[in-house]
Order: structure tokens, then sequence, then C-alpha cells
């Protein structure tokens, strides 16, 4: 069997099923800054915790949602050092190939953590690889709903 039937079939198994819950990051003002620097999105909500704070309905800065989005590699310990090879075993490049629906259902307030849950929705071959889609949540600890909600899709090559 090829590497790549090798990674269809054992992602196949795993449809529907959760594979991944990261660990909890706490997203503070230096990091809400810094991703307002690097975009030029300085809009108060995000920049100004004292204007936040008494004219915002949230009482504090929130971190922009594409921050939360930019955030996926490392909420899903993605890249982590030995992830790649015990996840796709016989591939040697994973390539981001896009996101289907993306919502951001809640904020996500200044001190707040979150976390991502990764769930298998569908996987197939493609010319040369594989495709792999996963369902990330991003989790607010203790908040009813989550921060970010999108379908990931990643291609692999032997």
């Amino acid at each position: 069997m090829s590497a790549i039937k090798g990674l269809v079939e054992l992602y196949r198994q795993n449809i529907g099923r959760e594979v991944h819950v990261g660990p909890w990051l706490k997203i503070e003002q230096e990091r809400i800054d810094a991703f307002a620097a690097a975009t030029g999105d300085m809009q108060w909500i995000h920049t100004d915790p004292a204007r936040a704070f008494s004219e915002s309905p949230y009482k504090a800065t929130i971190a922009h949602g594409f921050l939360t989005l930019s955030l996926l590699p490392l909420l899903t310990e993605g890249n982590a050092p030995g992830n790649f090879e015990k996840n796709y075993p016989g591939m040697r490049l994973r390539i981001n190939y896009g996101l289907e629906k993306v919502r951001f259902p809640a904020p996500v307030i200044c001190g707040a953590r979150l976390r991502a849950r990764s769930v298998v929705t569908g996987v197939e071959e493609v010319h040369g690889g594989a495709q792999i889609a996963y369902r990330i949540t991003v989790e607010i600890e203790a908040a009813e709903k989550p921060a970010c909600v999108v379908e990931q899709l990643f291609r692999l090559y032997p």
C-alpha cells in the first residue's frame, strides 16, 4: 500500500472523531498589540484598554478575529516537534490548502484563555497526495460560545 493510500485509510477511520484538544493559551494585550501593528488594524476596541473599558460593552479590549484565526497552528499544535511524523506517517510535506466557512461567534476578551478542538471531517486522495479536512473549534474558557469555528484543509505529500 502506498503512503498516500495508507494515510487516507487511517484518516477515514477518524472521520467524525475529535483527534486533538490543544493546550490553553492566555491572550494578553501584548499579543493583541503585536497583531495590530503587523496588520495595521489599530481600532481602539483592540488597542486602547482605557477607552475599551469606558466605551465598549466588554469593558476590556478584544482580540482581532483574524488573530484568533492566525493562532490555529499554535492552538492545534500542528507544528509542534514530532507531531507531523506522528500524525502523518509516510508524508514529508503538509500545505495549508485553505479555509472553508469561518465564523467568530464570540469575542475574545483580553486575558481570556483559548484552546482548539479538532475533528476530522473528510479525507480524500488528490493528485500526488492526500487532502484532510478538519473542523476546528476554538473554545474560550468558561464561555458559552466559541471564539472561532472553521473548516481547514491540508494537502499532504510523500
